[in-house]
């Protein structure tokens, strides 16, 4: 079938008839998207802890005469303003995964999905982000937007993991019981990020000065099963871990529940903290950054029960011209 012409193909067609990136590169690319999904997650909730949630008062502006933050705005428009910038770095990141997945050679058009797929995400968390200033920072609509966050977190992580192993269908590497325990791991860990959104919208941290309405719930309550759900979470990994040793698993599960058990026990002893503390917001933003690196480890512990072979090869390039050799990126691609 003959190609379209130049002036018909979009540009990241263009690139990847003329680039194919390294393995290490396209791991690279997909691994920058899911550092910058956790870092603006950090940032968001910097914001929030610093009151400055309505430093820019609407959107896609920052105020009804300037789309950029003002030296009258303050500290709170900068971090504000910040925040919404790092929203470009973000796409960026994502678009270096498109890019990279798109020109892999031989296609893997599930691996460019994916990569988009988190594009997608991005755009509608940041019209969500707009409609959390516009309605005065609702915590039911503050509390949607954390979770799409996490849901651009869980489709990154995916892409990454996929950008290194294979294409084949799923093998598994244990059993139906270690794969169902796991299962409720990650649906437990799910309905415990939830609850930590209840918490974050019935506690005293509303990200703006002004009076910000709160979920009429108990925050005292709302804590106290946010912690029973935590240590439910704790429980299930150490069941996970026993019926591994027993069943004797391969490396690979045994080590990722290990690191969800030390990211676990980290998260415990600051969520205590906090409490025991009145939630200083220093404490708060790294109990959130915990919170994303809990639901990372979960997710690497479901997806190491399992395996596709290894990464496709890419074609061998020949030589130009006699005694040419192919450069060291080719090279690195077969």
């Amino acid at each position: 079938m003959p190609k379209k012409p130049a002036l018909f193909r979009s540009p990241i067609t263009l690139v990847a008839e003329r680039w194919t990136p390294t393995r290490r590169v396209l791991r690279r690319a997909t691994l920058a998207a899911l550092l910058m999904s956790v870092v603006i997650v950090v940032t968001g909730g910097a914001v929030r802890l610093t009151g400055s949630g309505l430093g820019c008062d609407t959107w896609p502006k920052c105020t009804d005469d300037s789309l950029f933050a003002t030296p009258e705005m303050g500290l709170h428009g900068a971090i504000e303003f910040g925040n919404r910038m790092l929203t470009y770095v973000l796409c960026a990141a994502v678009g270096w995964a498109i890019v990279a997945a798109r020109s892999a050679k031989p296609a893997r058009p599930g691996l460019s999905r994916m990569a988009w797929a988190q594009f997608w995400v991005v755009m509608g968390n940041a019209v969500l982000g707009g409609i959390t200033v516009l309605t005065g920072l609702n915590p039911y609509i503050v509390a949607g937007h954390f979770l799409l966050a996490t849901a651009l977190i869980t489709v990154a992580l995916v892409t990454w993991h996929r950008a290194g192993e294979g294409d084949g269908p799923a093998r598994p590497l244990v059993g139906p019981r270690v794969r169902q325990l796991a299962v409720a791991l990650v649906a437990v860990t799910a309905v415990l990020v939830v609850a930590g959104t209840v918490v974050t919208g019935a506690g005293p941290h509303a990200g703006d000065s002004s009076e910000v309405p709160r979920i009429p719930l108990d925050w005292e309550t709302v804590t106290r099963v946010h912690a029973a759900l935590a240590w439910a979470v704790v429980a299930l990994t150490a069941a996970l871990w026993v019926l591994l040793r027993v069943m004797d698993a391969p490396a690979g599960p045994k080590a990722r529940v290990r690191d969800l058990a030390i990211v676990l026990a980290s998260q415990i002893v600051v969520g205590y903290a906090q409490y025991l503390t009145d939630v200083p917001e220093l404490l708060v933003g790294i109990h959130l950054l915990g919170s994303t690196l809990v639901w990372i480890a979960v997710l690497r512990v479901l997806l190491s029960l399992r395996e596709r072979g290894p990464v496709p090869a890419a074609p061998a390039v020949p030589a130009t011209r006699a005694g040419t050799t192919p450069s060291r990126e080719v090279a690195e691609t077969v």
